[in-house]
């Protein structure tokens, strides 16, 4: 029924919303989770979580990685993927680049997945390829779909 007055770029209330929009981005308040199931904007790696009949499957997306520096856990129905990205910005020594923009992601990262209760942390299997890590988390067999037999 009635317009918001930020949808008015033009106006004093729109002028406002965009500087608090900028001092958001410059202190870094963005980037924090806007609810319980969100991450914060720029964590490492972006995860994709499905299930199979079968299984559980999380899909990590990290470009870059050493496979042997990945770390996945399976603890108490959690799964934490840990590494580290090293910074791909030269500055060591006497040549020190100044950074005016950075997109891509550097440094140590751990991400936790809570699972289904009907896991089984005995059947993980994890598979890095062309950047994306693959973990399939076994379901256990009581916990699948039977189809019953009608006599």
């Amino acid at each position: 029924m009635y317009q918001s007055l930020l949808n008015y770029p033009s106006s004093l209330f729109g002028q406002f919303e965009r500087l608090r929009r900028d001092l958001d981005d410059a202190f870094g308040i963005s980037t924090l989770p806007s609810s319980i199931r969100s991450v914060a904007a720029g964590s490492l790696p972006m995860i994709n979580v499905g299930r199979t009949r079968n299984s559980v499957e999380v899909y990590a997306f990290a470009p870059g990685l050493d496979p042997a520096k990945i770390e996945v856990t399976v603890d108490r129905g959690v799964l934490h993927i840990a590494g580290e990205r090293a910074s791909a910005i030269p500055g060591d020594g006497a040549v020190r680049l100044n950074v005016y923009t950075r997109e891509r992601v550097c440094g140590r990262f751990d991400r936790a997945v809570a699972l289904p209760e009907d896991i089984d942390p005995e059947h993980v299997r994890a598979n890095y390829r062309d950047g994306v890590l693959q973990v399939s988390i076994a379901r256990r067999e009581s916990a699948q779909a039977k189809r019953i037999a009608v006599q």
